[in-house]
């Protein structure tokens, strides 16, 4: 790729964002939604052609500023050139971030038999045979990944709304973190960074009065975060992430999920994933998303 030309205006490159990811996981509906929120979106580029698309986003008299490139195995032999194109990228000056989507297998297989496609990975030993072969395509590119979105869960309605949350006003620095609690009877997040396990904590639901709340209650809150167990596991928590958030930032990670865990995911984790999220955003480099997976599930 080539330098920017003498005298360029524009002294920055254009923000690229690179969609991948398990076919059926979503990759049309947030490439939608971005285009929606003002992306210049490209879908299935074949990687070779992604320097040469950067350069023009970036040549003068460009308008583009956030381009989405949307890639994956549809584009089969070419797909492999996809992280030597990504480092050539960066090498050139690009902010480059990575999102992937993924799905757990059964709702993999059930959107393709709704949808009635073939997918992409199948070479004719059957539907389960080619989401396997996909996901071993993809393991390498999914650990580069700035952020992974499980989309299991969600509707069409849903993942857009995600997407607008996490990526409709993306800055150049910075770090966004999604503190997530969960139920550890539904699973945990695929997605996360950082897990934390609280169910080791006294549960409230056992507190009849206290029943019936949840976490962002402030009787529930107190109850929680009053236990000495509690205040001496907060306060080695905020140590260790006033250690690695520094780290995360210099080695330019872009998002970060710091999922904490309890039983069902309504009095402990909520109680606590509050608590970490208010203590996270009295810093002035992150930005800091809450989120509840299994609140009101119960």
């Amino acid at each position: 790729m080539s330098d920017v030309p003498p005298g360029d205006p524009r002294p920055e490159r254009p923000l690229v964002l690179v969609i991948t990811g398990m076919s059926g996981a979503g990759r049309s509906t947030a490439s939608d939604t971005l285009e929606d929120l003002g992306w210049y979106v490209i879908d299935n580029l074949p990687p070779a052609l992604i320097g040469p698309v950067a350069e023009l986003a970036a040549a003068p008299g460009s308008s583009v500023t956030r381009l989405c490139l949307v890639t994956d195995v549809r584009g089969r032999e070419f797909f492999a050139d996809l992280e030597g194109a990504i480092a050539d990228l960066r090498a050139w000056g690009a902010d480059v971030r990575i999102v992937f989507l993924e799905a757990e297998d059964d709702v993999l297989v059930r959107r393709f038999e709704e949808t009635r496609r073939r997918h992409p990975a199948d070479t004719g030993a059957g539907l389960l045979s080619g989401i396997a072969a996909e996901r071993r395509l993809l393991a390498d590119l999914r650990e580069q990944a700035d952020l992974i979105v499980d989309t299991s869960d969600d509707t069409v309605h849903d993942l857009r709304d995600q997407i607008i949350d996490l990526l409709s006003g993306p800055t150049r620095t910075g770090l966004q973190v999604n503190v997530v609690s969960f139920g550890f009877k539904r699973g945990t997040p695929r997605e996360a960074d950082l897990l934390f396990d609280v169910r080791f904590l006294p549960n409230p639901h056992w507190v009849e009065a206290l029943r019936p709340l949840d976490g962002r209650d402030a009787p529930v809150r107190d109850h929680v975060l009053g236990d000495p167990m509690a205040r001496a596991f907060l306060e080695r928590l905020e140590d260790l992430l006033d250690v690695t958030l520094p780290g995360y930032l210099a080695e330019r990670k872009r998002y970060l999920t710091l999922a904490v865990g309890c039983t069902g995911g309504k009095h402990r984790s909520v109680a606590i994933a509050e608590h970490v999220g208010q203590h996270l955003r009295d810093r002035d480099d992150l930005s800091v998303r809450v989120v509840h997976r299994d609140l009101g599930a119960e």
